[in-house]
C-alpha cells in the first residue's frame, strides 16, 4: 500500500466514518492472521511520567497479510481537576516504513472493543440464543448491542446501570436502538435467563451475582483502567469455559484471571480458546453443562484493524 502522505483524523472526522467502516470483517480478517502467526501482538506496556504526572499506555501490532504495523498510544494525564485521556493509533506501511494514518482512537476504541466482543459472541453463543442482557447502558454498552444485534434473533433485550430507571433521555437512546428494550431494576434481573450476558462498564470490582447465570450462558467482559479490575468473581471462573481475545496476553493483565490465579488454584492452562485460534478452528467450542466466559483486554492488532479500515475507506472515497 502506497500512501503519498499520512492522512490526519480527528475525533470529529473519525466519528463521521464509523458507520461506513466494516470493523467486523477487519477484526475477523486479524485475528485469523494472528491465528494464523501471521500477525505479532507483543505485550502492551505501561510507561510512568516523572513526578507522578500520569501514565501512557501503547498497544501495538503487526499484521504481516495486511502489510501494516503500528501503535496506540492512551495517555493519562494528571490535572488538578479531571485528568486527562487520549488515544491516538499511527499506522505504517510494512513496505515502505513510512507512516499512513495518524488517527483520533477515541470511539475507534470503544467500537473494536465492541467488535471484538461481538466476534466473540458470534462464535462462542448458542446458535438459538434469543436472550440478551446487558449490564452497562453508556456508550460502550450501546456500541456492543449495535455490533451483535444482527448475530442471533433476540427476542428479549434487558439492560441495566445504576442510575439508568431515572435517566429518561439515556433510556431513549436504548429505545432508539431497539424499541423494545426492557430496563431491569438489577443486574441480577437483567442476566436471569439470559443466553448472553456482556458486561460492558468501567467497575473494578464484580457487577453481577454469580448465581444468576444459567448453565449455558456465555458472559464476556472487557477491560478498565483501574488495576485488577474485574467484572465476575475471580473464584466463579474456575467453574465456566474460559476463553479470552489472545492467551499469550490476556492472562496477566486480566484482574480476575490474576486473583483467580493466586488465590483459587486457577491456571491459565485452563483457557478453552483464544479468538486467534477459534478463528482458525484451532480451538474447541463451548460445550453444555457449564457457563461460558469471555474475556478481552483490548489488544494492539485490534487498533491496527480498526485503523486500516479507516485508511481503507479514505482511501475509496479519495481523501488522500
Amino acid at each position: 500500500m502506497t500512501v503519498k502522505t499520512p492522512i490526519v483524523l480527528g475525533a470529529d472526522q473519525i466519528s463521521a466514518c464509523i458507520s461506513k467502516i466494516d470493523l467486523a470483517a477487519e477484526l475477523r480478517g486479524m485475528f485469523a492472521e494472528l491465528g494464523a502467526k501471521q500477525a505479532v501482538q507483543p505485550d502492551q506496556t505501561v510507561t510512568l511520567f516523572p513526578q507522578d504526572r500520569g501514565d501512557f499506555i501503547t498497544y501495538m501490532g503487526a499484521q504481516g497479510q495486511s502489510g501494516v504495523f503500528g501503535a496506540k498510544l492512551s495517555p493519562y494525564i494528571v490535572t488538578e481537576g479531571k485528568p486527562i485521556i487520549t488515544a491516538w493509533t499511527l499506522l505504517m506501511s510494512m513496505e515502505t516504513g513510512m507512516p499512513l494514518l495518524l488517527c483520533d482512537s477515541g470511539q475507534l476504541t470503544t467500537e473494536r472493543t465492541a467488535g471484538t466482543t461481538a466476534l466473540a459472541v458470534d462464535l462462542l453463543a448458542p446458535a438459538q440464543a434469543t436472550e440478551l442482557a446487558i449490564i452497562g447502558s453508556g456508550p460502550v454498552a450501546q456500541a456492543h448491542y449495535r455490533h451483535v444485534k444482527a448475530l442471533r434473533p433476540w427476542a428479549n433485550v434487558c439492560v441495566y446501570s445504576p442510575g439508568l430507571g431515572a435517566d429518561a433521555n439515556r433510556q431513549d437512546e436504548w429505545r432508539g436502538l431497539t424499541p423494545d428494550v426492557q430496563f431491569s431494576n438489577s443486574a441480577e434481573q437483567a442476566a436471569t435467563g439470559a443466553d448472553v450476558v456482556m458486561l460492558c462498564t468501567s467497575s473494578g470490582t464484580p457487577v453481577i451475582d454469580e448465581r444468576v447465570i444459567g448453565t449455558d450462558t456465555l458472559v464476556t467482559s472487557i477491560s478498565t483502567n483501574v488495576a485488577r479490575a474485574h467484572e465476575v468473581a475471580p473464584s466463579w471462573i474456575t467453574k465456566a469455559q474460559v476463553y479470552c481475545d489472545y492467551r499469550a496476553t490476556t492472562p496477566s493483565t486480566a484482574g480476575e484471571m490474576v486473583i483467580a490465579a493466586e488465590s483459587h488454584d486457577w491456571n491459565s492452562t485452563e483457557i478453552q480458546g483464544d479468538l486467534a485460534e477459534l478463528a482458525v478452528n484451532a480451538a474447541p467450542l463451548p460445550k453444555p453443562g457449564s457457563p461460558v466466559f469471555f474475556r478481552s483486554i483490548g489488544l494492539g492488532v485490534e487498533d491496527i484493524a480498526a485503523a486500516q479500515a479507516v485508511l481503507k475507506l479514505a482511501l475509496s472515497e479519495g481523501q488522500i
